[in-house]
């Protein structure tokens, strides 16, 4: 059962996470909020041209991805909103 569970997870990472395919894809036009999940979903149901619409290349796994692009995207939801609202702001670290 471990196994089968580390099996998965490691093929989920394989295939490449949506959200963070979605957070450089700088295309005009294209989903912000909840881009990852959205591309999922699209592409689950059949959708023709990700990269078109979304600007990113889709898993090969969309399924083993939903999870984790949907917590991701929760946990980035505050900035996405900014972002599609047009607020800018600059983060940086350091001192």
């Amino acid at each position: 059962m471990k196994r089968a569970l580390a099996g998965l997870l490691l093929l989920g990472c394989l295939s490449g996470c949506a959200t963070v395919r979605t957070l450089d894809a700088n295309q005009p036009g294209a989903p912000v909020v909840y881009a990852g999940t959205r591309l999922d979903l699209y592409v689950m149901n059949g959708g023709c041209c990700p990269e078109d619409r979304f600007g990113a290349k889709a898993p090969g796994y969309p399924a083993l991805d939903l999870p984790g692009s949907m917590l991701l995207d929760t946990l980035l939801l505050p900035l996405s909103v900014l972002t599609a609202l047009g607020v800018g702001f600059n983060a940086s670290g350091g001192l």
